[in-house]
């Protein structure tokens, strides 16, 4: 039950998922064997992990100077957006001076046109909800929390399965944090989202993976998606996290499929590395993750 094991499993399932991000899973197997990928000599991480990290720099932030954490987090991805080619803005934090974090890894196209140019948008990409893990420390009040992730979630995504999947998933982490196990951690969120207008999408999909056992690859996509949307991505990671014995072999179910697999795997990694801590993710991953050092000041920092 850490912060610490939230965003370091997430960023170990973001890592192991990157190379294969946009391969069906037939490519997957033949370049990596039956069971896909299992094992990677680097974890480089991608803009999944990126915003996971200043969006804790943001709340972090809005914290020491008792800001509004919405304006906060979205002064922190102004920073994030400059690290990939953006406008220069003023460096409030220390992220952004971290020359490592100017890698551009796939940005979400929605992330940045959204930012960049303040437009509204019906888009219901899995961009708001691989970012939201952080959010659960805010606060110890699950209607908080669920709102402060689905503002921060519409900033780049206005479609209510884009922002209020980021809402379930940080109210899943909060109650993990607390010491709640995963069932009843998903229908604490549950019964928060049902609260909000436009949920039917997001909570048809969370019910189903409740009441599903092991999948296949290919049933992964057929019942569930390809993880690209918000719900799907919630759905593929929690599943795996629900359905496998130990950390490894979640994360491995959550990347190895034909859709966004570096999303659905950070997804997996925040849930049980926030429910389990450090001490599930092995350390042959963890020691050669990129970013660890980053990743381990600002989650301690909190």
């Amino acid at each position: 039950m850490s912060l610490l094991g939230c965003v370091l499993g997430g960023a170990v399932g973001d890592g192991l998922g990157a190379p294969i991000e946009f391969s069906s899973i037939d490519v997957i197997r033949r370049l990596y064997g039956d069971a896909g990928v299992v094992d990677l000599p680097q974890l480089e991480i991608t803009d999944d992990t990126q915003m996971v990290l200043f969006t804790l720099e943001g709340l972090l932030l809005a914290r020491q100077h008792g800001i509004d954490p919405v304006l906060a987090v979205r002064a922190a991805y102004g920073r994030w957006l400059h690290t990939q080619g953006g406008p220069l803005v003023a460096n409030d934090g220390w992220l952004m001076a971290d020359q490592r974090l100017h890698s551009r890894r796939a940005p979400g196209h929605t992330c940045i046109n959204a930012l960049k140019h303040n437009e509204k948008n019906n888009s219901k990409g899995c961009g708001g909800v691989m970012r939201a893990a952080p959010v659960a420390v805010w606060s110890r009040d699950v209607r908080e929390v669920f709102t402060l992730a689905a503002e921060t979630a519409r900033l780049t995504h206005h479609h209510p399965s884009g922002y209020l999947s980021a809402g379930v998933l940080a109210v899943i982490v909060q109650a993990l944090l607390g010491g709640t196990d995963l069932l009843s951690a998903v229908a604490v969120a549950r019964a928060e989202l049902v609260r909000w207008e436009g949920h039917e999408e997001q909570t048809t999909l969370l019910d189903k993976v409740v009441g599903l056992g092991p999948l296949t690859p290919e049933e992964i996509e057929s019942e569930l998606g390809g993880g690209w949307v918000g719900e799907e991505a919630l759905a593929i990671g929690l599943h795996a996290a629900l359905v496998a014995p130990d950390f490894p072999t979640a994360v491995r179910i959550a990347v190895n499929h034909s859709g966004d697999s570096d999303s659905t795997g950070s997804i997996c990694g925040n849930i049980l590395g926030a429910r389990d801590g450090v001490a599930v993710i092995p350390d042959s991953w963890l020691s050669v993750l990129e970013l660890r050092d980053v990743i381990e000041r600002l989650a301690l920092s909190w």
